[in-house]
């Protein structure tokens, strides 16, 4: 999976120059810059396939930076920063990236994450070849434009949150471990931490449950993972 485009965002030069030597050796094509602006110039003019962005940065932060971007685009944009509190990581995934790493991190592992994105985001595209739909009363997921309806309304699905909510629907009322969803969704083992899992579900409630508190659809089963329920 060579050549795939990488745009880095982060405004310490250390940083930015490690992750980038690291990239580059693995024959990602990178571009990187500091600010928010340039960013939606890069987004226009580089396309790139998954964006690393810093959540502190001069002028526009991170994660206005990916709200603006999730406004036109679902590419895959990996949250890197040095704010560990779990608050922090939950209104950056709730904004819409896809992942969260904090600092200091190893640049194997930080590419290590950027290849499972990447794939991902490869076997998506593939996916789209597929035609199959699925339909629940007051909910319809079409696997092949990857969009999906709650009582006729187009609901704003991110690339994640559908991969999840694919997922559970294919195998209705099987309980599925967070596990098992987490290294089908991300590519990769959990490592225990499976805080951007319960954060994606719990956006993917507010986004097709009638009642995100009481879900119809996705279901947890206590200290196993998730079901979807499909005897409504």
């Amino acid at each position: 999976m060579a050549g795939e485009k990488i745009l880095l965002v982060d405004d310490e030069p250390e940083i930015v120059e490690l992750i980038q030597m690291y990239l580059v050796k693995e024959g990602y094509k990178v571009q990187s810059t500091h600010n928010g602006p340039s960013v939606f110039e890069y987004m226009e003019q580089f396309a790139p396939d998954l964006i690393i962005l810093d959540i502190l940065l001069p002028g526009m932060d991170g994660i206005e930076i990916c709200r603006q971007v999730r406004q036109t685009s679902n590419v895959p944009i990996l949250f890197i920063s040095c704010k560990k509190e779990d608050a922090d990581i939950i209104l950056g995934l709730g904004t819409g990236g896809d992942d969260y790493m904090t600092k200091p991190f190893s640049p194997s592992q930080l590419v290590a994450r950027v290849k499972a994105h990447l794939r991902r985001k490869q076997l998506s595209d593939q996916q789209k070849e597929d035609s199959q739909q699925l339909s629940f009363p007051g909910l319809e997921i079409d696997l092949l434009t990857r969009n999906v309806w709650t009582s006729g309304t187009l609901a704003p699905i991110s690339s994640k949150e559908f991969d999840l909510l694919a997922l559970l629907a294919k195998k209705p009322n099987k309980v599925i471990p967070i596990e098992h969803l987490y290294k089908k969704t991300w590519g990769m083992d959990s490592n225990g931490d499976t805080r951007t899992l319960l954060v994606h579900i719990s956006n993917l409630r507010k986004k097709i449950e009638p009642n995100p508190a009481e879900p119809t659809y996705v279901q947890t089963v206590r200290g196993v993972g998730y079901k979807f329920n499909s005897n409504l």
